[in-house]
């Protein structure tokens, strides 16, 4: 959520980033409603403070009738005040709260198609042979099963079995271990957050139909990732300021709708209603949070090249930006089958977005402030295993497990 002081003084800017990034807010009805708010609270305080005086004025002598009479007008007008201010907020606190964040200025302007390629790594010349797409590869070698995972829960369902199942706790251990290396405390979370939590991380139950399960008959739902339970971790909390930066890990199931989701880059585990992610978060001091964000980049700069898989990074445009977003940054994986780079992790500096929304601040010796969030993905295992059958896949159609993996996995074919 936004400072409504820096809406106020910067209209225009709010506008013109909202539009940019594909939000129609309404600033000039948000700033009326916000001036009759204030000028609402300013009889209302205006009328207490009688109301204060009265009752100091007659500790030791009871009022007269007509000073009674005139009291009673005081509290009535207040209680008209109050119902007109309840009737504003019911308008105004969603209308604030549905303001996307600003972006930085050196963000590329424009949609996906405008995100801008800033490094690459790795080596993707052709191999001399026909690389099979991860499905086909998992399918043949009996590796995943999506037509009984179907049959259990829906589909994009789907089963793990044998050696992938080992993989994915292998490189969740490599993770963990390079998360411990770089300060992160690892944590697991509850699968199941609150409207109030789910909101204040910047998802929406009902507006974002396309990620969030929502539990009916309760205030509850499933988690889309790990940063919602671990934004709502701090939240009404003052934390000190020399307990900051908190650098966290959380480890979860990922569970989300995608609704609409479907085309050939959608198949197999491109795009499924649940799997396993370990997740980066930090709340830290607003002076800290660009030097984090390259942090965070550094992070999964060295997750990939351990798993020696090649990639770039993307600086995300911002059309491609979420509501909470000031900065993002993707890290995407060099795929041999399709010729082109995807998605693998991303990286997003929030600003104080999600603090405000879930009062999340931290002390120091000029008062309270809030704190600065920031999410980054360490892995996901709807991404990595692809990335990593597609660039270690051997002509005989094995898989050459990177060197960092062989510890846990053995020789490091399967």
């Amino acid at each position: 959520m936004l400072d409504i002081q820096y809406i106020r003084e910067n209209p225009e800017t709010v506008k013109r980033t909202s539009q940019q990034k594909g939000y129609n807010i309404d600033v000039a009805h948000l700033l009326e409603l916000d001036s009759k708010r204030r000028q609402l609270i300013q009889k209302s305080d205006e009328l207490r403070a009688q109301l204060n005086k009265a009752s100091e004025d007659f500790k030791n002598q009871p009022p007269s009738e007509e000073q009674r009479a005139s009291l009673k007008q005081i509290k009535e007008q207040l209680v008209v005040l109050e119902d007109q201010q309840e009737q504003i907020d019911k308008v105004f606190t969603p209308l604030l709260r549905s303001v996307p964040n600003v972006f930085s200025d050196d963000t590329p302007t424009g949609g996906e198609e405008a995100n801008r390629e800033e490094k690459k790594w790795g080596e993707i010349s052709d191999k001399n042979f026909e690389i099979k797409d991860h499905l086909t590869w998992l399918q043949q070698k009996g590796l995943v099963d999506f037509e009984r995972g179907a049959k259990v829960a829906g589909n994009k369902f789907y089963f793990l079995i044998g050696p992938m199942v080992e993989l994915e706790l292998a490189v969740f251990q490599m993770a963990l271990t390079l998360a411990k290396k770089h300060n992160f405390t690892a944590m697991t979370v509850p699968h199941l957050v609150n409207t109030r939590i789910l909101e204040g991380a910047g998802f929406s139950a009902r507006g974002d139909e396309k990620q969030i399960y929502k539990i009916e008959n309760d205030d509850l739902n499933l988690i889309a990732t790990s940063e919602i339970p671990l934004t709502g971790f701090h939240a009404d909390e003052i934390l000190d300021e020399k307990e900051l930066p908190r650098l966290y890990a959380g480890l979860s199931p990922a569970y989300r709708m995608e609704s609409g989701a479907y085309g050939k880059h959608n198949r197999g585990l491109f795009r499924t209603h649940q799997f396993n992610k370990l997740e980066l978060y930090v709340f830290c001091k607003p002076e800290d949070s660009e030097l984090l964000h390259q942090k965070l980049i550094n992070f999964e700069e060295e997750l990939c090249q351990v798993l020696e898989i090649p990639y770039r990074i993307v600086r995300i445009a911002a059309g491609d930006l979420g509501a909470p977003a000031y900065k993002k940054y993707d890290i995407e994986y060099w795929s041999p089958v399709d010729k082109t780079y995807r998605e693998l992790m991303s990286c997003s500096n929030v600003t104080d977005y999600q603090a405000r929304r879930l009062n999340i601040r931290f002390r120091s010796e000029n008062g309270t402030n809030f704190v600065h969030t920031l999410n980054g993905t360490a892995a996901a295992m709807s991404r990595i295993p692809i990335a990593l059958i597609e660039n270690h896949q051997q002509s005989d159609g094995s898989l050459l497990l990177p060197k960092a993996l062989r510890s846990v996995m053995g020789e490091g074919l399967i």
